[in-house]
C-alpha cells in the first residue's frame, strides 16, 4: 500500500482514473440533490458546466493535491487504527472532513479572477457543508478502490 493519499491519488500512472471517478461521483451527488437546494445546486452547477466546458475535470485536476493534503490527516489516522471503508470513517468526522475539503475550495474560489465563478460558488456555499458531509461516503469509497489497487 502505498504511503501517502498524494502518493495513490497523484500517481501519473491512476491520475487520470481518479480524476474521471472524482467526476463522475460529482455528477452523482448533483444529481441526487432534491427540493429546492437541490434546484439550485443543479442550476448552479449546470451554470458553471455551461460557462466553462470540461471545467469539472480541469477543476477536479486542480484541485486533486490539495484535496489529498487536505484529507492526508483523515487518511493516516484510517490506516493507524487499520480501517476498512474509508467513507464511513469520514464520516464519522464529518464535521472536521467536510471543513478541510471546503477550505480548498473557499481558498480557489477567494483566488478566481472570474466573477462568474465567484457568484456561482458564492451561491452555492451556504450549503456546501451539508452537499459535501453527504458526498463522504462515497469519497471514501472512491479512495479505497484507488487504494486497493496500489
Amino acid at each position: 500500500m502505498a504511503d501517502t493519499l498524494k502518493d495513490i491519488l497523484l500517481d501519473s500512472g491512476r491520475r487520470p482514473a481518479v480524476v474521471s471517478d472524482f467526476e463522475t461521483l460529482v455528477d452523482a451527488e448533483v444529481s441526487d440533490k432534491g427540493g429546492v437546494s437541490g434546484a439550485v445546486v443543479k442550476t448552479g452547477f449546470a451554470a458553471v458546466k455551461k460557462i466553462k466546458p470540461g471545467i469539472i475535470p480541469s477543476a477536479v485536476d486542480a484541485l486533486l493535491p490539495d484535496f489529498a493534503t487536505a484529507l492526508e490527516p483523515f487518511y493516516g489516522d484510517y490506516r493507524t487504527k487499520g480501517g476498512n471503508d474509508f467513507g464511513a470513517y469520514l464520516s464519522s468526522r464529518s464535521d472536521e472532513a467536510s471543513d478541510a475539503l471546503l477550505s480548498v475550495t473557499d481558498s480557489r474560489a477567494e483566488k478566481s479572477s472570474r466573477d462568474s465563478i465567484k457568484k456561482v460558488y458564492g451561491k452555492l456555499r451556504p450549503n456546501g457543508k451539508k452537499n459535501v458531509e453527504e458526498a463522504l461516503p462515497r469519497l471514501g469509497q472512491l479512495i479505497d478502490k484507488h487504494a486497493a489497487a496500489v
